[in-house]
C-alpha cells in the first residue's frame, strides 16, 4: 500500500477533478443541494412525529437519535462520494476489458480505484451530517470528555473501514461475476436501516445488521460513543472487525487481481 502522503495527494488530485467536472454543471449542484436537505428534511420530520407519541424509543432520547441521523448522513455522505462512484467505475472497467490502463499506473491497484471517482456534491451529505451531529449534542447538553471524543473517532473511522473493507469484496466479486451491481443497490437499501438504532429491530434483523451486512459498526456504535452508551468491549470488538475485514479485502483483491485476464487476454 501507498504511503500516507501520497495517498493524501492522490485523493487531493481527484477531488480537484470533481470540483472541475461539477463546476460544469452548476444548476445540478444546486439541484443536489435541494435534494439533500429535502432527504434530511423528511429524517427530521420522522423522527418529530415519532417523539410526540413517545419519549424515547428503545431507551434512546430524541437528541441521541438525532445524533444518530447525523452519523447516518455523515457516513453516507463519505461513501457516495468517493467509494460508491469509484467502486460503480472499477465494475464498468472490469466488464470493458479498460481496468488495465489503471493496473498499469506508478501507484497501488486498490488505492486507485477506491479513490478515482469523486462527486463532489456528496460533501453536501458531510457536512450537513455534521451540523446536526453539532445541533444534537448542544440541544442534549452533552459535554463530551477524552474519553467520549476518543471513542467517537475511533468509532467512526473503524465503522468507516469495516464499511469500505465490506464494499470491496462485494466489488472485487467482479472479477468472477460481472452482473454484481444488484449487490451494490442491495447494500445501499439496507444501508437505510442504519437511520435507526439496530437494536430497535427484531433479533435476526439485528443479527444481519450487524454480522452480515455490518451496517450497526458503522452507524449505531459511533452514536452510542456519542452518547456515552458504548462500553469497552463493542470498541474492542468493532476494531477488531474493522481490522480483519481489512486485511481480508486485501488479500481478496489481490486474489482478484491475480484471476483477472485483461482486454488482451
Amino acid at each position: 500500500m501507498m504511503g500516507l502522503i501520497q495517498l493524501f495527494r492522490l485523493l487531493s488530485t481527484f477531488f480537484r477533478i470533481g470540483i472541475l467536472n461539477e463546476a460544469a454543471y452548476r444548476a445540478n449542484f444546486f439541484m443536489q443541494i435541494l435534494q439533500a436537505l429535502i432527504n434530511l428534511g423528511t429524517a427530521l420530520i420522522l423522527l418529530q412525529t415519532i417523539f410526540s407519541y413517545t419519549t424515547t424509543l428503545d431507551g434512546w432520547h430524541s437528541t441521541e437519535l438525532l445524533a444518530l441521523v447525523g452519523i447516518y448522513f455523515l457516513m453516507g455522505g463519505v461513501m457516495n462520494c468517493v467509494l460508491q462512484p469509484s467502486m460503480n467505475r472499477f465494475m464498468g472497467d472490469v466488464r470493458d476489458g479498460t481496468l488495465d490502463y489503471t493496473l498499469l499506473k506508478p501507484a497501488d491497484s486498490q488505492v486507485l480505484v477506491s479513490v478515482r471517482e469523486v462527486e463532489i456534491w456528496r460533501l453536501i451529505d458531510v457536512g450537513l451530517g455534521i451540523v446536526v451531529i453539532v445541533v444534537a449534542l448542544l440541544e442534549g447538553g452533552v459535554k463530551l470528555n477524552i474519553w467520549g471524543a476518543a471513542s467517537f473517532m475511533v468509532a467512526l473511522l473503524a465503522g468507516g473501514i469495516i464499511i469500505y473493507s465490506f464494499i470491496l469484496i462485494l466489488s472485487t466479486l467482479v472479477f468472477w461475476y460481472t452482473k454484481i451491481e444488484n449487490i451494490l443497490v442491495i447494500f445501499q437499501s439496507m444501508y437505510e436501516a442504519g437511520r435507526w438504532p439496530v437494536t430497535i429491530y427484531p433479533g435476526w434483523l439485528r443479527m444481519m445488521l450487524t454480522f452480515i451486512v455490518p451496517i450497526a459498526f458503522a452507524i449505531t456504535v459511533p452514536a452510542q460513543a456519542l452518547t456515552g452508551r458504548l462500553v469497552w468491549p463493542t470498541l474492542l470488538g468493532a476494531i477488531a472487525l474493522a481490522l480483519a475485514l481489512f486485511a481480508g479485502s486485501r488479500w481478496f483483491w489481490r486474489f482478484g487481481i491475480r484471476h483477472y485476464t485483461g482486454a488482451s487476454a
